[in-house]
């Protein structure tokens, strides 16, 4: 049995073998220049579907932020603190690299 993850989430490139998820097979997008650093207001604190929702409109794109900021974000709920600063991945980055 194989589950198809959609091309928004942080397993779609992750091979499946008798119904199990492989190890990780991470996701990648181009990191731009021009991405936006932010310092985290309290209101994202561990929460970062709510800043994919306000940013992206969808809650789907939480993991993005690890995977942008690596050296700041390893768990990408419980390191999303206030007062970090990280850079945002634009939306049209993500589309054209996503696909979705």
């Amino acid at each position: 049995m194989s589950v198809t993850y959609s091309n928004s989430s942080p397993y779609y490139n992750t091979n499946q073998s008798n119904g199990y998820l492989d190890i990780l097979t991470p996701r990648t997008f181009p990191f731009e220049t021009d991405d936006i650093l932010y310092q985290l207001d309290s209101k994202y604190q561990n929460r970062p579907e709510l800043l994919s929702y306000d940013l992206y409109n969808t809650v789907n794109l939480w993991w993005v932020f690890a995977i942008r900021n690596p050296s700041t974000i390893q768990d990408p709920v419980f390191d999303m603190v206030t007062g970090i600063r990280i850079y945002l991945p634009k939306i049209t980055t993500l589309k054209q690299s996503l696909g979705f």
